[in-house]
């Protein structure tokens, strides 16, 4: 079992910080400069596949961040997830003014309302395996509706799909939800291990080894 020095999470999380950063800085530009725009729109979710994918695939390639997750927890991927609440207000407010597909906007907008309300309820209350688990199901199928409608439209070539290749929309696909599939999958695996608990949680458990 790997584990890590303080001074050696201090780096990864720097590390970890820094890529988000970067990350969401050439969003912003990709955005700014219409190079979104200008691609195939179904390319969108090829790209949003690839930052949950390539993240997850170098998670469980490395013992070094497992540690570093287990070490971290639960707790804080609840507190990250909490930033689909104002996603969801971002999709209300566009599509009520008629700025994305209905179906998109409506199932979207709430599926994020749900989970990042949730997330923020499961933070004030004693954990539970099962409530991590039910959370991150849900979490992680609502990203599936939300990408899976919005690529319908997309191929259905619904001019008002081009709202998410600008800001601030595009933020939500191609940074936020990278992001937030990756720690789904991620708690997936450490829920399967039977790490990131308090003692408390650890008694239960809810998937096997």
């Amino acid at each position: 079992m790997t584990t890590l020095s303080r001074n050696d999470s201090h780096r990864i999380t720097l590390g970890l910080a820094a890529v988000v950063a970067i990350w969401g800085a050439a969003v912003i530009a990709g955005a700014r400069t219409g190079f979104f725009a200008g691609l195939y729109m179904p390319m969108i979710a090829v790209i949003v596949a690839a930052t949950i994918a390539i993240p997850t695939l170098i998670y469980f390639c490395s013992p070094r961040l497992k540690a570093y997750a287990d070490g971290i927890g639960h707790g804080p991927i609840l507190l990250f997830h909490t930033w689909r609440i104002p996603a969801a207000l971002a999709f209300f407010w566009y599509g009520l003014q008629g700025e994305l597909p209905t179906a998109f906007w409506a199932l979207a907008g709430t599926g994020d309302l749900i989970a990042g309300s949730y997330a923020a309820y499961l933070m004030l209350q004693p954990e539970r395996s099962r409530n991590h688990l039910s959370f991150h199901m849900f979490g992680f199928a609502d990203f599936v509706v939300a990408v899976g409608t919005g690529l319908t439209f997309t191929l259905l070539q619904d001019p008002r799909m081009a709202l998410i290749a600008a800001l601030p929309m595009a933020l939500i696909p191609l940074w936020g939800v990278g992001i937030s599939g990756v720690t789904h999958l991620v708690a997936f695996d450490m829920l399967r291990r039977g790490v990131g608990r308090s003692p408390a949680m650890s008694r239960s458990t809810v998937l096997p080894a």
